[in-house]
């Protein structure tokens, strides 16, 4: 990465759903000489004072005008416009009109990972190209547009109210939006493998659901698979977004979610139960995808 870039740090609002949403209503319009400035910036790949987060973000602007900037590309968003940034994906903003009014809309998506949605959820994985490639469906399809705003106008005032399910009501909407985009991709830029591989490796992934507490290895799956080392690592993470190891790791961690806010057990006996021999690494890797100790993770229940 860049040094001149920030890893910006996505503080949620509710770390179970792994999102944070807000409404930025500003009058601070940005001089002509640093719009200038911005814009030269870019075309020589100086990234100054761009970030990027782990986060998966949307911006909806509502009212005035934004101009947005990834490394490849440059759009001005008005009334209705929508972008879209990838996972760790580098980008900056500049409010070019003094009455602006957007919401910003940050998740994880990989909490939204799981067996049921992971055929359709493997096609976000971003190992082709980022996901603001999607961009031009907002930019092309009107439809789609209106419909994206809706869901993040409505998860914007489900997360205000926080009524009763409104966990539900967001996640649901959540997936809408990725639905949206999955069925009109008409240039087909998201992660696609013309072979069913998640099918192929499903005898696989069932043995690591229910040998996720002992030691997992590519040599042993491989073996099961009647596969060759090198093929079934490739393979594996064709089929299903991720590497092996990552994949085997965030199983861990959302078995180890899921014991924390179910069962009365300490952390260390969590901990076995899920894989991780070592207390430290499960330390290290659960504040990995939830940027707090397992313990902070059980408290914020409500």
């Amino acid at each position: 990465m860049y040094p001149e870039m920030y890893n910006e740090q996505v503080v949620y609002q509710n770390p179970f759903l792994a999102m944070r949403i807000w409404q930025i209503d500003s009058k601070s319009q940005a001089s002509e000489a640093v719009r200038q400035q911005l814009e030269l910036d870019w075309k020589h790949k100086r990234f100054v004072k761009w970030h990027y987060h782990k986060e998966v973000e949307f911006l909806l602007v509502i009212r005035g005008e934004l101009t947005v900037f990834s490394s490849e590309e440059q759009v001005v968003l008005r009334e209705g416009d929508i972008a879209l940034f990838g996972t760790n994906e580098p980008h900056i903003s500049l409010q070019t009109d003094s009455q602006l009014l957007y919401f910003v809309f940050q998740i994880d998506l990989h909490k939204y990972w799981d067996q049921s949605t992971l055929n359709s959820m493997k096609h976000f994985s971003e190992v082709i190209r980022p996901l603001s490639t999607l961009n031009y469906i907002y930019r092309d399809n009107p439809d789609v547009r209106d419909q994206t705003s809706r869901l993040i106008r409505e998860i914007y005032q489900e997360m205000n109210d926080q009524e009763i399910g409104y966990e539900l009501a967001v996640s649901s909407r959540i997936k809408n939006m990725l639905l949206l985009l999955l069925r009109h991709d008409t240039e087909r830029k998201l992660h696609y493998s013309d072979n069913n591989w998640l099918d192929r490796m499903q005898p696989a992934l069932d043995y690591m659901d229910k040998h996720l507490n002992e030691k997992l290895s590519v040599d042993e799956l491989s073996k099961k698979m009647n596969m060759s080392y090198t093929y079934f690592i490739k393979m594996f993470k064709k089929a299903v977004g991720m590497p092996f190891t990552d994949f085997v790791t965030y199983k861990r961690i959302k078995r180890a979610e899921q014991k924390l806010l179910t069962q009365d057990i300490s952390v260390s006996e969590v901990a076995e139960s899920v894989g991780f021999t070592n207390l430290g690494h499960f330390y290290d890797m659960f504040r990995r995808y939830n940027d707090c100790t397992p313990r902070e993770f059980k408290g914020r229940l409500p």
